[in-house]
């Protein structure tokens, strides 16, 4: 164990630490003290292999996330009924599931992103560098690409057949219908993801750590429940993007633009409403 703390401070993991801690990493210290707000720009942090260990765990937590979910949805979609297979609700807890599970073991390395919107989320409210935030989403990105070309591979006949486990508007909705969706799911995702990991919690609540990424999983899980019928649920661009660069049909395009502004005006929402109308730290600044 020393010689691995000693060989990640010759590295430099160390050299440029987090100006203040990400996800679940925030709820280390027992009394409260409002962290100062992350810079827009912080050249030190390519010097430092944390950051690229970082963006490493999120990459591979996305292809996890995108391999188990997607061959979960084909899973589902190559049964001869819904009672011979898991159903919606078996794909509900295999997103959930997994975003707790990886939330889990990656809050401590990078935050536990797995998510652009959330990424962006937490870059409005100032918690991570915008260097950072666009390496996280590249390396989701590809993440999502690498996990759903994995289960192509696996089951390329089935794959095409089904849609590939891509997102688009289903018949019966209109494009505002899955825009409003989105916007609304990925606002429940963001705004659970601030209340969770808010560092004031676990001032007041030592038990938030070890649960933290139990609402947010639940969260994923219950927002899948209720759309899939006019999504299929995205909420994650990385997810939507991965999708539909592996199965590359031409409906699987033409609502692609839902699941990335969708997401980031529910995530925008939600960081507006937690910094400003649930902890209200523009006010408190201003006492300050």
């Amino acid at each position: 164990m020393a010689e691995n703390k000693e060989e990640d401070v010759r590295l430099g993991a160390n050299k440029f630490t987090e100006r203040q801690p990400l996800g679940t990493a925030a709820q280390t210290d027992k009394d409260y003290k409002e962290p100062p707000p992350a810079p827009l720009f912080e050249p030190g942090e390519l010097q430092s292999w944390s950051f690229y260990r970082a963006g490493i765990a999120e990459f591979m937590a996305t292809f996890l996330f995108l391999y188990i979910t997607i061959l979960t949805v084909m899973g589902v979609g190559r049964s001869s009924s819904k009672c011979a297979s898991v159903g919606i609700q078996g794909i509900a807890w295999a997103f959930g599931g997994m975003i707790f599970a990886l939330v889990y073991c990656t809050a401590g390395i990078s935050g536990g992103h797995i998510n652009p919107a959330v990424t962006f989320g937490l870059f409005l409210a100032r918690k991570l560098s915008l260097t950072r935030a666009v390496f996280y989403m590249v390396m989701q990105c590809l993440g999502a690409i690498c996990g759903a070309g994995v289960v192509k591979g696996f089951m390329k006949g089935p794959y095409e057949r089904l849609n590939g486990g891509a997102n688009f508007v289903n018949h019966g909705y209109t494009k505002g219908d899955g825009l409003g969706a989105e916007i609304v799911g990925t606002f429940i995702l963001v705004y659970t993801v601030f209340s969770a990991t808010d560092a004031k919690g676990s001032a007041r609540d030592s038990h938030v750590p070890i649960l933290a990424p139990l609402p947010i999983g639940f969260a994923v899980f219950l927002v899948h429940l209720a759309t899939i019928p006019i999504t299929g649920t995205g909420i994650n661009p990385a997810r939507s993007l991965g999708a539909a660069i592996i199965y590359n049909r031409d409906h699987a395009w033409d609502d692609h633009w839902i699941f990335w502004v969708g997401p980031f005006i529910g995530a925008a929402l939600a960081a507006v409403y937690h910094q400003i109308i649930i902890r209200a730290i523009p006010f408190k600044s201003r006492e300050c």
